[in-house]
């Protein structure tokens, strides 16, 4: 088994998901912070590469402008960083679009990027059903990201219900999901993480439908 060359992705851990309308519910930040900081840990210890990205929605905006302090990285994030890291701000949803992040991972031969932070619901789906298209595996990590709830004309849905549904699709194909302690031991092991798919993930759905 080829060991995977990992770079481990801290998606928009910015101080607008602390407060106000966009604070993450589920899981609880006073549970996912913690979680991102040891993947964090881990990653540096491993000597994983680390991306630190951040969203703009450009100076003046209600969230995500630059020029306040919703726009920056939460201290415990921001304290760790280090020259090495490499920085990246966005404008969409995804990682990738608009930046410069694939041919960066490229670059380094990178093959498997792991998906950790904010929201479960945007930017984390976003970049993991794009991250084939550039010829990457991905990792999501359950516990350390999170989802809010939602409500619209189409419907309302609980930020647990809208993060575990999620989880649930991203592992039957876009990225194997685990949580950090299982990742963490698969990267000391030099591992991949196991992912179902969409064909076994479709079988054991209507399995498990046919005795609801």
């Amino acid at each position: 088994m080829t060991t995977p060359r990992r770079a481990l992705i801290v998606i928009d851990v910015q101080q607008d998901y602390f407060g106000g309308p966009l604070e993450i519910q589920y899981p609880p930040l006073t549970a996912s912070l913690p979680q991102i900081v040891r993947a964090i840990d881990a990653a540096t210890g491993a000597g994983i590469p680390i991306v630190a990205v951040q969203h703009t929605m450009g100076e003046g905006a209600p969230v995500f402008d630059p020029s306040a302090p919703g726009f920056r990285l939460h201290p415990e994030v921001e304290s760790r960083r280090t020259g090495e890291w490499k920085s990246v701000v966005k404008q969409f949803g995804s990682v990738f679009a608009g930046t410069d992040l694939a041919g960066w991972l490229q670059d380094r031969e990178i093959d498997t990027v792991t998906f950790v932070g904010f929201m479960t619901n945007n930017c984390v789906l976003a970049s993991a059903a794009e991250a084939a298209t550039h010829g990457l595996e991905a990792e999501v990590l359950s516990d350390a990201t999170g989802a809010i709830s939602i409500a619209n004309d189409a419907g309302f849905v609980d930020a647990k219900t809208v993060h575990t549904t999620l989880m649930t699709l991203f592992h039957s194909n876009f990225a194997a999901v685990t949580d950090v302690t299982s990742w963490s031991g698969a990267v000391a092991a030099g591992q991949s993480v196991p992912k179902s798919d969409l064909g076994s993930s479709a079988m054991a759905g209507a399995r498990r439908a046919a005795h609801s």
